[in-house]
């Protein structure tokens, strides 16, 4: 997968802005523009569009991890300058703190059966002998399982929230209220009866 179309897909799931990004790359120490941001989230061949280098990907995940899980103190981890699959589904695990049974319900959610022992080849060691590479199926997946849960609590959230009350503008020295509703004016005629009397 291209790690822009990560950081894009990432940024939908947790509904994050512009300054929330940028606050993301400055939790690991990283000073980055809205317009380097901007690049890094257009699709590949647009006008604007930056790559996003392994480097570049690595210290955002690092932020995410110290904006979700806390900045550890002392010294922090130096990012990678080369990615895999395995690096970048390991660092949201950490993010997200997912368990085994966590990951395997979103992977299947999402539409995509593995096993427990399967999924634990993907966090082990390189050099162990069970180690299994991650392919760009598993990872899409666990982006689209991520996707299903965080979106959906994030816009629930959104809805739920309350809103703000409109506050009183100045104008001349002079504060002006709101206009609220005003309860509607109904107008009772009064019926007059006439007795006819005969004479």
């Amino acid at each position: 997968m291209l790690n822009n179309d990560i950081l894009r897909r990432l940024r939908y799931t947790l509904n994050l802005s512009d300054n929330e990004m940028i606050a993301m790359f400055a939790s690991a120490n990283r000073a980055v523009s809205r317009q380097q941001v901007s690049a890094w989230l257009k699709k590949e061949g647009t006008a604007g569009f930056a790559e996003c280098t392994d480097r570049t990907l690595a210290i955002f995940l690092n932020g995410l991890i110290n904006e979700k899980r806390g900045k550890r103190e002392g010294i922090q981890p130096n990012p990678e300058n080369k990615l895999n699959n395995n690096i970048i589904f390991k660092k949201l695990r950490i993010a997200f703190n997912l368990k085994d049974n966590d990951i395997l319900a979103m992977l299947e959610d999402a539409g995509l059966k593995i096993s427990k022992h399967e999924l634990s080849a993907f966090f082990r060691a390189p050099e162990h002998r069970q180690s299994r590479q991650c392919k760009d199926q598993v990872l899409r997946n666990f982006l689209q399982g991520l996707q299903n849960k965080y979106r959906t609590e994030s816009e629930a959230k959104e809805k739920n929230k309350p809103k703000t009350l409109s506050k009183p503008q100045i104008k001349n020295n002079v504060k002006i209220q709101p206009k609220q509703d005003e309860p509607r004016k109904t107008l009772s005629l009064n019926k007059t009866k006439f007795v006819w009397k005969e004479k």
